[in-house]
This record gives C-alpha cells, structure tokens and sequence, in this order.
C-alpha cells in the first residue's frame, strides 16, 4: 500500500473523530461568545447608590396597571420616580392619570403627553393640537414625547414626508416653551443602521436578526439629513428645552456631542439604550460627563428591572471588562465610569428636576 494513502485515510478518520468534532474552529459567528477568563475585582449591584429619576420608560396600558407592583420593583433598585412617555393624551392620559392618583403615586409616577401627526393637513390640526397640549398640562402632564415616527413615516395628505423642522410644527414646540413643559424627542437611529450590511458595519449582528431596522439614504433619508432637522427645530426654539433621546445617537462621537451641547443650551440628552458606548470608553466618558454632567439625564427606554443592574454598574463602579446584557446590541466588553457623586447626583435626579416642571424633591439628596 502506498504511503500517501495510508496518510489519507488516517486524515480522514482523524476529521471524522469525535475528538475531532469537539476541537472543529469552525463556528457561526452569533454562536462566538466565550466567558472571560480574566481575573478582576466584580462590583455588580442591583440597587442605585443615589435615588434615581428613569426619564425615558414606557408603558402603554398604565390606566390598568397595577402601580404597587411597579412601585415595589422601583423601590427595589432605589428608582424614586419614573416618567412614562406613552400617556398618549387626551382621554387615555386622563385614564393613566387617575390611576396614578387612585394608588396615591403622584409624587413617584409622572406622564408625558404625545400628538397625531396623521391629520396635519388638517386646515384645524394645529390648533386642536395646541388645545389638547394645553389640557393635557393641566390634567398633569410634565411634558411632550415625541415618536421617530416623526422624520420616519409621517406623511401629509400629499404624500410629502414630514420633516422634524416643518415649520407647521412651530407652534407646538412654542407651545411647549410656554407651558414650561420640556420637549423629549427620539431622532433616527444609531448611525450604522444607514451603512453598507457588511463586514465593516459594528451593528451586522443586530441588523442580521433584525433587518427591518436597515436603513438607506432613500429610507427615509439620510441619517446626517434627520440629525440636522432635529438640530434646526431646537436652533429655531431657544424658548423650549429640548430632551434628545439616546444622547442624540453621538454617545461613539462624545466630542461632537460636546460641541453641539455647546451651539444650543436648550439641548440635554438622556442615556437610555446607549450605555454600552459610553461603557468602552471610559476615560473619553468621563471627561464628558465632567464637563456636560448637568446636561445628560438618567434614562433606559424598555422597562426591564434586571436590565437596570448594568446601568448602575457602569455609572458606579471601577468594574472592568463585564459584558453587556444584549449581545447583537454590543458585543464588546464594558468598563466602569466610576463618577463622582456630584455628577451621579446630576445625572440621576438634579438634572430631571431643573427640566421636568412639579417633581418633589422630598425624596432625593441635596
């Protein structure tokens, strides 16, 4: 027998081996997780050091909720009050309200109002809507969420998108100044939902088991095209404080971020959905948050109690490389802030108190 085919036959048994199996590299790349094997002093905690304000939650059906159990579960992480952005207006925020009032919660639950941009060609769309703002605020609501709906998918009868600085929009965000209520508004998405699904995009992952979320610059537009919108409506609005959800997708370009903080001082931004940005890079971070610390709130979109943990621990503590809880949202590994307590006390309540009119500040630390 030949030597070369006794050397093949032995490869091929040797691949066909369980032990073979076992040691194949081959793997798909979701499947690619592996623990850490680094060493290193662990500091997770469930429970906030300060008392906290979550400005950026949702829940729709609250006029039905059960609020002592939400209330145990933000008394359990040291949440002090949260703000629901879905109080839809009218006659379901007076539902939520009242609930809110027949659990005695007033002091720890507080609604923002949203607006129906379907009927803006409407020849009486702004001033009903005026007029629902207004009794919204008085039946108590602390101010307006807007959807990415707006920029997105709002159309006009003519079929035209409509724009996040359509100038028939004015009035409402005036309004908003007047009523001394803040405006809190999502904007786009993250940069990379607009860039080639390919090897050289961070969100792949993300965009492969949620494609629905790939964008283009025809759909709807360029992302650059709705960030200078937004940014143009709180240039034409100095009167109205303008809260731009998820720090504005800059929380990868903190020195931008900075720059345009400093072009508009009615712009705060709020960390909901972007923690794991700011928590590679740490040492940028926290010259950030010192110098822009009264400007960012404490936020985190979908209400998940467990999910809050990782929040604390980057904010807290000096915890390095501990993951994210959602891998196709971050792969990477995250390192801890560790920021002074003048600036947690900022971010967690001082800043939400200066901007969200009516909250009492019984229950936070000077």
């Amino acid at each position: 027998m030949k030597p070369c085919y006794v050397l093949v036959c032995c490869l091929l048994a040797i691949g066909s081996s369980p032990i073979a199996a076992q040691t194949d590299p081959r793997m798909d790349f979701e499947a690619y997780d592996p623990p850490s094997s680094l060493v290193v002093p662990e500091n997770p905690t469930v429970r906030a050091k300060f008392s906290f304000i979550d400005v950026h939650s949702h829940h729709w059906r609250m006029d039905e909720m059960d609020l002592d159990k939400l209330i145990a579960e933000m008394d359990a992480m040291n949440m002090g009050l949260i703000v629901n952005l879905s109080g839809g207006g009218g006659q379901r925020l007076k539902g939520i309200m009242d609930n809110i009032k027949k659990y005695g919660y007033e002091d720890r639950i507080v609604a923002f109002t949203n607006i129906n941009f379907g009927s803006i060609s409407d020849p009486d769309w702004t001033e009903s809507t005026l007029q629902q703002l207004e009794y919204d605020v008085r039946i108590g609501a602390r101010g307006l969420k807007i959807f990415k709906n707006l920029g997105f998918s709002v159309n006009d009868k003519a079929g035209k998108r409509v724009a996040v600085d359509d100038p028939r929009l004015d009035p409402i965000w005036a309004k908003c100044g007047e009523l001394g209520i803040p405006v809190l508004i999502h904007t786009a998405d993250p940069k990379q939902f607009w860039e080639p699904f390919d090897s050289t995009n961070e969100r792949w992952l993300e965009l492969k088991t949620h494609p629905r979320r790939k964008r283009s610059d025809t759909d709807p537009v360029p992302w650059e095209q709705l960030v200078e919108e937004q940014h143009n409506m709180f240039k034409k609005h100095p009167n109205t404080k303008f809260i731009s959800a998820h720090m504005s997708w800059h929380a990868s370009d903190l020195d931008k971020l900075g720059q345009l903080l400093d072009e508009m001082p009615n712009m705060y931004v709020e960390i909901g959905a972007v923690i794991a940005e700011l928590g590679r890079q740490p040492r940028q971070a926290n010259k950030f948050f010192a110098k822009y610390g009264d400007r960012v709130l404490f936020g985190k979109d979908a209400y998940n109690p467990e999910e809050y943990h990782t929040y604390f621990r980057v904010l807290e503590s000096a915890d390095e490389y501990f993951p994210y809880y959602k891998r196709y949202h971050a792969f990477w590994r995250m390192y801890g802030l560790d920021l002074p307590d003048e600036v947690l006390k900022n971010v967690y309540y001082r800043n939400a108190m200066r901007i969200i009119p009516g909250l009492n500040n019984g229950q936070f630390p000077k």
